[in-house]
């Protein structure tokens, strides 16, 4: 039986900026709502919302120093501004849930 090995934190680009490191901190205590969320307006079948969200989370991320959630945020707000397959938008929101609970405002130490 083989254990999957953890997955790496996401860093902020904004951690190490002290004057930005409270709302960083924030912003990434927010994430899992915001990827409950995402699941939520998919299982409702609501797209315009989704979109919406997708759309907002794509602009905060990058505003926040993620990168790597900010590009996943624009494929889900293409896919669902297009009625994409449920499947697929589906597995674009798991991944941009994983990317929301590993994301830190600043790099564990030890």
């Amino acid at each position: 039986m083989s254990t999957r090995p953890a997955r790496p934190p996401i860093v902020s680009e904004l951690g190490k900026d002290p004057e930005m490191l409270e709302l960083v901190e924030e912003f990434v205590r927010a994430l899992p709502q915001k990827a409950a969320d995402l699941y939520e307006k998919l299982r409702q079948g609501d797209l315009d919302t989704l979109t919406r969200l997708a759309h907002q989370l794509k602009g905060s991320a990058g505003g926040y120093g993620f990168p790597v959630i900010t590009e996943a945020a624009r494929q889900l707000e293409l896919c669902a501004k297009e009625a994409g397959d449920p499947g697929l938008l589906e597995k674009q929101i798991r991944e941009i849930a994983d990317l929301c609970h590993r994301a830190t405002a600043t790099a564990p130490r030890g």
